[in-house]
């Protein structure tokens, strides 16, 4: 008698909805901010009048508060695109699409990959730096680094040109054995001729590779049934001077980050060396084994002692010269 009747299942539901109710807005407030949400945010800081639009001014004020990670190229870039109508003001979806594509993804990217104007972009377990030599695997691991767009575009446009055919004709085990000497032979090159200086790119392997082709091709022009070899080499030294000259003028332009020095071009050289050596060997007769003929042997002595000599250098010449290395990374 003294018990009171339980609620009916309507008036229950209608409890838990009230309850419901009460904790949504305090779930909201724990919920994160969606990406939109984040960049509404940023807009609105720089539009407190609610007009939808921003003046090209604040929007300039914006990317130098991130100037110190953003490439002053890219900045510029920013700017033309952010003032493409010319009228001075940026929309929300315009500013939405240029700072979340480049701003975000460019500093996120470009600091560990692709931008050597950024003092972090050494920061990195593969490049070879003159500080971390000791590190073994950084005189191969260098390759997957590059130090632009344009450095690995024409590095893979190479590779396509020339890597691909060679190794349908002979090959993967003897292209890869061109490649990966190259590859040592270009960081050990560094070492030796151009100390402080940290490398990146395939630029070794893909020297190597060429000019080893190119090599072949000259030595055996007569014999050679192909209608486009000078076209071919003619677009092969193309390539390779343009892509050579903008490692040499970025050596030799000043770093915007003084301790931070730009890459070096001598890993190019050192590709060359083994290309027209052990390169050309392996390439010049696909039909015949490489422990059956003699120069193969000479070029693999004078490769040995120029790996050996490449790491006592690097064991004792850079305490006997008492060099000024860049700081570490």
């Amino acid at each position: 008698m003294g018990e009171h009747p339980s609620p009916g299942p309507a008036v229950a539901a209608c409890a838990e909805a009230e309850r419901i109710e009460e904790l949504e807005p305090e779930a909201e407030e724990r919920l994160p901010a969606a990406p939109e949400d984040h960049w509404k945010v940023l807009f609105d800081k720089f539009d407190p009048g609610n007009t939808g639009y921003i003046s090209s001014g604040k929007f300039q004020s914006l990317l130098e508060s991130h100037s110190s990670k953003l490439d002053p190229h890219k900045r510029e870039v920013l700017l033309a695109l952010a003032d493409s109508h010319a009228d001075g003001q940026i929309c929300y979806q315009d500013f939405v699409n240029l700072v979340a594509f480049f701003l975000y993804n460019g500093v996120s990217l470009d600091q560990f990959v692709l931008q050597v104007t950024h003092p972090h972009y050494l920061k990195n377990s593969l490049v070879y730096h003159p500080q971390l030599r000791a590190q073994a695997w950084r005189y191969l691991t260098y390759i997957f680094m590059h130090a632009g767009i344009e450095h690995l575009g024409l590095n893979v446009v190479l590779q396509l040109l020339v890597g691909v055919p060679l190794e349908m004709v002979h090959g993967a085990t003897r292209i890869g054995l061109v490649y990966v000497t190259g590859v040592v032979a270009g960081s050990l090159a560094v070492s030796v001729a151009d100390m402080t200086a940290p490398v990146v790119g395939s630029s070794g392997g893909v020297y190597a590779l060429i000019s080893a082709h190119l090599a072949n091709i000259v030595m055996n022009w007569s014999g050679m049934k192909c209608q486009f070899k000078l076209l071919r080499m003619a677009v092969a030294l193309i390539c390779m001077s343009m892509e050579f000259g903008r490692a040499v003028w970025l050596r030799c332009h000043p770093s915007a980050y003084p301790p931070c020095p730009h890459p070096s071009f001598v890993a190019h050289l050192g590709g060359v060396a083994v290309g027209i050596t052990l390169g050309v060997v392996v390439l010049r007769n696909y039909e015949q084994r490489l422990q059956d003929q003699t120069l193969w042997w000479i070029f693999v002595a004078m490769y040995t002692i120029f790996v050996l000599f490449a790491v006592f250098w690097n064991i004792f010449a850079y305490t006997l010269l008492d060099l000024k290395l860049p700081p570490p990374p």
